[in-house]
């Protein structure tokens, strides 16, 4: 084992999974990874979630976290003001493989996205008393905790990757892409283009304590990093860029970007914008 060190640059948040993120200068890490992250979803009128994938428009809605509300915008929709504290009926919902309980979260915010996303829609809220656990598989004796992410509870990229991309789109002549397109929790400076790919773990010190982070799996790619977060047009890049150089064996020849990590120590403890970290490499 080596070591690097590594700052993290960047916090990132996404309340509504497939909406737009919150960038954050501190972050509580909870039992799913960062606080609020994925703690709300947009399900169809099956209790199905929908995303980007099906609905590109997802991308225009933005979020806000505030001291007691959650503030959703979106273009030509008045602000939409969730309460965190505060849900209605028990439902039960699909992400994925994972049928669970969840909270909906009433007929305004269902309206809201119904009128904006232009279908029947509802909107609800992970019940925190259940687990829905990531793939054994990867995490081995670790029992990983998600809200509605797609597996796992946080995900890492590096600058370098995102600088290492742009350089290849600009010899394509295509147009740079920003790290939004890839919606990571942590962004790491101090490695190497994918640098992430060969770590083993990350460490933190707060002042609460510890906190340690296992890399555990590579990110697979869907199309979502194809639609531009700004006006939510589909396009063929970065995935035809990724498609050249970024087959990974490790998740059968998918295109990764970005490592999937757990909590190995540091659960309520906060992460800080720019604090510097250490990480062991993985041979």
């Amino acid at each position: 084992m080596s070591d690097v060190e590594v700052t993290l640059s960047e916090l990132h948040v996404y309340p509504v999974k497939s909406c737009a993120g919150v960038a954050l200068r501190e972050s509580l890490l909870i039992e799913t990874g960062l606080e609020f992250d994925r703690a709300w979803m947009v399900v169809d009128s099956e209790g199905e979630f929908v995303s980007q994938r099906e609905l590109p428009r997802m991308a225009l809605v933005r979020t806000e976290l505030r001291a007691s509300d959650l503030v959703l915008r979106a273009p030509g929709m008045l602000a939409l003001h969730l309460s965190l504290d505060t849900v209605e009926a028990a439902t039960r919902v699909r992400v994925w493989d994972d049928v669970v309980p969840a909270f909906d979260m009433g007929a305004l915010a269902a309206q809201w996205f119904s009128d904006f996303l232009r279908q029947p829609l509802r909107l609800v809220r992970f019940d925190p008393g259940h687990q829905r656990l990531s793939d054994r598989a990867w995490t081995g004796a670790i029992e990983a905790e998600n809200a509605f992410s797609d597996g796992f509870p946080l995900l890492v990229v590096s600058t370098a990757s995102l600088e290492g991309l742009n350089e290849r789109l600009a010899a394509r002549g295509a147009a740079p892409v920003t790290m939004q397109r890839f919606r990571p929790n942590l962004v790491l400076t101090g490695l190497d283009a994918h640098g992430e790919d060969h770590l083993d773990e990350l460490a933190f010190d707060t002042p609460e304590g510890p906190v340690r982070l296992k890399l555990v799996k590579p990110c697979a790619r869907c199309p979502i990093p194809n639609i531009d977060p700004v006006c939510a047009a589909v396009g063929c890049e970065p995935g035809d860029t990724l498609a050249t150089y970024r087959a990974d064996a490790r998740v059968g020849g998918a295109i990764s970007f970005g490592m999937n990590a757990v909590i190995v120590e540091g659960i309520e403890r906060s992460l800080r914008s720019g604090q510097r970290g250490g990480a062991t490499i993985r041979f």
